[in-house]
Parts: C-alpha cells; sequence; structure tokens
C-alpha cells in the first residue's frame, strides 16, 4: 500500500509517498525536518491538521531555483524595467509517514 499525505510549509500544500523528492521554499534545517502540519493522511482528514500525524524528511540540499524574469511595460510612455528573481529552495526526500 502506498500512503500518501498532505501537508503545508510555506505558505504552500504538498502530496508526498515515501521516498518523494521535493522542493520546498528555504528552511533553516541542515540534516532533519518534521513536519506536524499535516492536512491529510491516506483516507483520515484533518480539521484541519491530523492529530498526531508528522511528515519526517530528509534535507537533500540548499540551493537557489530558477531565474524568474519580470518585465514591466507602459505603452507608448518609453517605460521598459526589467528585474529577476531567484527563491532560494531547500530539495527534501521524505523518509516516513507517521499517522
Amino acid at each position: 500500500m502506498s500512503e500518501y499525505a498532505i501537508f503545508q510549509t510555506g505558505g504552500k500544500q504538498y502530496r508526498v509517498k515515501t521516498g518523494d523528492i521535493i522542493k520546498v521554499e528555504k528552511l533553516d534545517a541542515t540534516d532533519t525536518v518534521e513536519f506536524d502540519q499535516v492536512l491529510m493522511v491516506g483516507e483520515r482528514v484533518g480539521t484541519p491538521f491530523v492529530d498526531g500525524a508528522r511528515v519526517t524528511a530528509q534535507v537533500v540540499e540548499q540551493k537557489r531555483g530558477d531565474k524568474i524574469l519580470v518585465f514591466k511595460k507602459k505603452r507608448r510612455q518609453n517605460y521598459r524595467r526589467t528585474a529577476g528573481h531567484r527563491q532560494y529552495i531547500t530539495v527534501l526526500k521524505i523518509t516516513e509517514i507517521k499517522g
């Protein structure tokens, strides 16, 4: 049985199974991290969180994501601005789902 969980971190929700590798917003962690804001484990749905549920993950690396270009323009005003942004991300490998 491939049990999955839905948890939230950084204002976003992620659906994961054991062994998945995901990218989340930067976390201040170096080895392992544990999430307790679990919204759903298998068929159990929380209100809003499942009591006693935990998702444990191992930090694979800390890096920056791809560059996103932001372009602003006002037509017929000779106004053009270009800016770039690279988000800091943490790559995680899901090791355990406790539900």
